[in-house]
């Protein structure tokens, strides 16, 4: 009688290694964490100290007079807190500050997009008109300051062209005078942005669209605005950061004290700390402002899952599922007996 030997497929898939108990999974062995420690102490001395610090000053009724021993000083609790959004100008300063960085960051994206676009394809004189798109940008706050300071004086160039006598320094035309200043200073940003997404456009595609005779709207619409969705987000979450936290341009245009309808956050902070000396209601006034700064901040990282960890390995619902698969796989001795 003649034995029939089973020989195995070699088209079958090989078994899948079931990990041992007790052993460290591969996702959580590439995390070298002890690399995070020069950057971790870093962060500690230079943010999170200095956070607690004015935290605590917050709480203390800390002036001119208790200075000198600001660590005895009377702890109030949240009496700044109180004071800041009861008896000062906080809300309003809010208003203005929020108000003024949406509607400069929603004409300069427009604006960035438009000179990126401009500039995308090669002519005469490329590299002359992008280095003349960026000097709003290059130049510092306070020079662009001062330089509008001067022309938006009453007997200023600016009234002389367009034939007024309006106080673009006082009174209710600073807020435009301000919003104006600052589009001219932050559009270059948006640009630069824009120009690096769509260096990453690929030719083909450009050449693809033309073979077809996409039409200029539905080539923006479909292939270019694709493409710059990731540097835009990045570029309205950093100009909205930037221009709610713009201090230099202000205190410059204006000087102190500041028109009502351009007290923003920083300057007002500015003034409580260094003009008014309570020291305590200014730190409060700056956590109220990190605060609001952060809420957006917190949007963006949300929208593009960064502090989800998908690249730091398979998620919980992701490794369950790993764990059922393996608990269900066949393990090397069921398979060597069923060749047997």
């Amino acid at each position: 009688m003649t034995s029939t030997q089973t020989r195995p497929r070699t088209d079958a898939a090989p078994p899948r290694p079931v990990r041992p108990a007790g052993k460290t999974p591969l996702y959580k062995r590439e995390r070298p964490l002890w690399m995070l420690l020069p950057g971790g102490v870093l962060m500690l001395a230079v943010i999170v100290v200095p956070l607690l610090v004015g935290f605590w000053i917050a709480m203390l009724d800390l002036d001119q007079y208790t200075l000198r021993q600001w660590f005895s000083a009377p702890f109030v609790g949240f009496a700044n807190f109180t004071e800041a959004f009861t008896n000062s100008p906080l809300l309003h300063s809010i208003w203005i500050s929020v108000s003024l960085s949406v509607l400069v960051t929603a004409v300069t994206v427009p604006i960035g997009v438009a000179a990126a676009i401009s500039t995308q394809n090669r002519f005469p004189g490329r590299g002359l008109v992008r280095s003349i798109y960026l000097i709003p940008y290059v130049l510092p706050a306070f020079v662009v300051g001062t330089f509008f300071r001067t022309m938006l004086q009453p007997q200023g160039v600016v009234n002389s062209i367009l034939h007024t006598d309006v106080l673009w320094l006082n009174g209710s035309a600073s807020y435009w005078a301000l919003a104006g200043v600052m589009i001219w200073t932050s559009w270059p940003f948006v640009y630069l942005l824009s120009l690096a997404g769509l260096q990453a456009v690929d030719n083909e595609v450009h050449e693809a669209a033309a073979l077809d005779g996409v039409t200029w709207w539905a080539k923006l619409r479909y292939i270019i605005f694709p493409y710059l969705r990731g540097p835009l987000s990045l570029a309205v979450i950093i100009s909205i950061l930037h221009n709610i936290n713009n201090f230099t341009l202000p205190f410059v245009l204006f000087g102190i004290p500041l028109p009502s309808s351009v007290g923003v956050m920083p300057v007002l902070t500015y003034i409580a700390s260094f003009q008014s000396f309570r020291f305590g209601l200014s730190a409060a006034m700056a956590i109220c402002s990190l605060v609001i700064v952060a809420i957006p901040l917190f949007v963006y990282l949300r929208a593009v899952k960064l502090d989800t960890g998908d690249d730091a390995g398979p998620n919980r619902k992701q490794r369950r599922a790993d764990r059922a698969t393996l608990a269900a796989a066949p393990t090397a001795a069921d398979i060597d007996g069923a060749r047997a």
